[in-house]
């Protein structure tokens, strides 16, 4: 039989050779829908609060039975909990029982489509892959209804793992020992399948097209974790290349893990501090697995996310103070609330036709002010441990960084006259991500004590894409000339005001890139936490001066084609080993 190839999303990289054992979750594909009779309502009504409450009964287990090493990944389990603790989900639910004569099967599902309808109309690509969490506790619900099994029967012998989705709660049910890989057909880059295997520092490929139960179990398959495919029944000329592949990356992973912790400095003494980007405790383990030097952009969003109203600020308090004691003496740099959290969170409010340009991050906060006075208060109290900095997201000029700061500071007064003990000197910086806040960027260096350009949301902007988009992603080019110009302007007018700036997003974590920064001068870098060991190696490696002979280049050429010809040129020729594992990078 021939092989054959599907394709997803790569979120892990490396690969795995073995044999397919399948999680079937996707209860949803066989929902039965069906109206009942008045008589029968209360009998659904009951068939659905006993699902509920014997999937809120399971979680409750799992969580008490997480081992010791899996530890970090409790923080999902128990926003799991939640949501099947929110009153107003199940409700939704029920009421479609009652209000259009369904059975609980068919109510649960049309309860998720309501609630995708919401997440759907929110701008960041990163929260709007939260709904993936709201399948998953479905799932979980829809599985009771059934009387599906539940996916913890174990595996006999190593395996690949391929699922409909992956959540925390049915890893902890497997033996993860038995994992080499897994594959699932929902998610993508920000999910938490992809969080959990760089966590689990397995390979992994999410959002896998055609990854249906007609797969058969226990066949041979390849996990290509580098170009996110599967190659199913693979033939020998196949196997022996992907063998030899593996080989090689687990031999350059442990080199690179050799010497992670190591400073990254270049040959000739220029160091850039190499910080990560993260949103739960769960990840604070890999940073200093793969050596980060401290958290760059703590993600606050998920504290708000499935929840019927606002946390307090005592919750956000003990997040932010617990955050800051889990990552000392290293350094926690916390953003701002960065959301329509209106939609989030439940809240009455219009619908936006343009979420992306609408009323989200500072501009929320600033019209809903005591949201943001119980977090600006919550991470001053945090303050008081030494290693916090604040930072206000896509900051878009002078006049809104002056409003943000006049608040900023009518808060402190209060906490002054209330007698709470909080940082005077706390940093504080903004992020640049949108293209006024490049263009003023001597401006609102004079008012602040660091930079953080957000290049994910700039280079959309700045370009005019959505990257997330198949028509147009190709247009998604960190080394055009206007992005390049446009990061060493905000680099120079940081450092003539002499404050620091960093840079994060998926620029930071690619190689190609990194030459060309160094050059700029940058002085700190956050990416995902699986990304410092490679990044860090190619630094060590470099050369400030073929850094600035480079950057000089770039910035004389008028042409994309030009610079990404001119990086490639010298990343091959200067770590040809570092491309057989980002080969993705690569124009074909």
């Amino acid at each position: 039989m021939a092989s054959r190839t599907l394709f997803g999303i790569p979120v892990s990289a490396g690969i795995a050779i073995g044999r397919a054992y399948y999680l079937n979750k996707n209860h949803f594909s066989g929902t039965v829908r069906q109206t009942v009779s008045d008589a029968d309502v209360p009998f659904e009504i009951e068939r659905l609060n006993r699902a509920f409450d014997a999937a809120l009964h399971d979680l409750e287990r799992i969580l008490s039975l997480v081992p010791e090493d899996l530890k970090e990944h409790s923080a999902i389990i128990e926003s799991h909990l939640m949501m099947l603790r929110d009153q107003k989900f199940r409700k939704r639910a029920l009421d479609h029982i009652a209000l259009t004569k369904i059975n609980a099967e068919w109510s649960l599902e049309r309860a998720v489509g309501d609630v995708q309808e919401i997440f759907a109309s929110i701008a960041d690509e990163y929260l709007r892959q939260r709904m993936q969490d709201v399948r998953l506790v479905a799932e979980r619900v829809l599985g009771k209804l059934v009387g599906g099994e539940s996916g913890h029967q174990a595996i006999k012998h190593r395996a690949i793992l391929l699922a409909h989705d992956l959540s925390p709660a049915d890893t902890i049910e497997l033996d993860v020992n038995k994992i080499m890989a897994f594959a699932t057909a929902q998610g993508g880059k920000t999910s938490h399948a992809g969080i959990l295997a760089r966590s689990l520092q397995i390979p992994a490929v999410v959002g896998m097209e055609g990854l249906g139960d007609d797969l058969a179990e226990g066949g041979i398959i390849i996990l290509d974790g580098f170009h996110g495919r599967i190659i199913i029944d693979p033939d020998e000329d196949e196997l022996a290349r992907y063998t030899d592949l593996q080989a090689q990356f687990e031999g350059y992973q442990a080199t690179i893990m050799r010497s992670c912790h190591l400073p990254a400095e270049t040959i000739d003494g220029y160091r850039v501090q190499v910080l990560a980007n993260i949103e739960l405790f769960e990840e604070v383990v890999a940073v200093n697995d793969n050596g980060g030097e401290g958290i760059g952009l703590f993600r606050s969003e998920y504290s708000y996310l499935n929840r019927d109203g606002m946390p307090t600020e005592d919750e956000l308090t003990e997040i932010y103070m617990d955050m800051a004691s889990l990552v000392a003496p290293k350094k926690l740099v916390i953003r701002t609330l960065d959301v329509g959290a209106d939609k989030l969170m439940r809240m009455q409010s219009s619908a936006e036709s343009n979420p992306a340009l609408g009323l989200r991050a500072i501009r929320y906060c600033l019209k809903h002010r005591e949201v943001f006075r119980t977090q600006l208060r919550a991470i001053l109290k945090a303050s008081v441990l030494g290693n916090v900095s604040i930072m206000f997201p896509m900051i878009s000029g002078l006049q809104e960084l002056v409003e943000v700061k006049k608040f900023y500071r009518e808060v402190q007064e209060e906490m002054h006259a209330e007698g709470i003990c909080f940082r005077e000197d706390m940093p504080m910086g903004i992020m640049i991500e949108v293209p006024s806040a490049v263009i003023t960027a001597d401006f609102l260096a004079r008012e602040v004590d660091f930079f953080s350009i957000g290049t994910n949301d700039l280079i959309q902007y700045s370009l005019g894409i959505d990257r997330t988009n198949k028509d147009v992603s190709y247009l998604y080019q960190p080394l055009h000339p206007a992005i390049v110009r446009s990061l060493k302007w905000v680099v120079d007018s940081a450092h003539r005001a002499g404050i620091e700036v960093c840079l994060c997003g998926e620029l930071a974590a690619d190689p190609f890139c990194i030459p060309v920064l160094m050059g700029m001068q940058v002085d700190s870098i956050s990416l995902g936490p699986q990304s410092i060991p490679g990044i860090k190696r190619i630094v060590r490696q470099a050369s400030m001066e073929e850094c600035n002979a480079l950057l000089k280049q770039v910035m004389a050429s008028h042409s994309v084609a030009r610079n990404n010809k001119l990086v490639r040129e010298m990343i091959f020729r200067r770590f040809p080993e570092e491309l057989m594992f980002y080969s993705s990078l690569v124009d074909d």
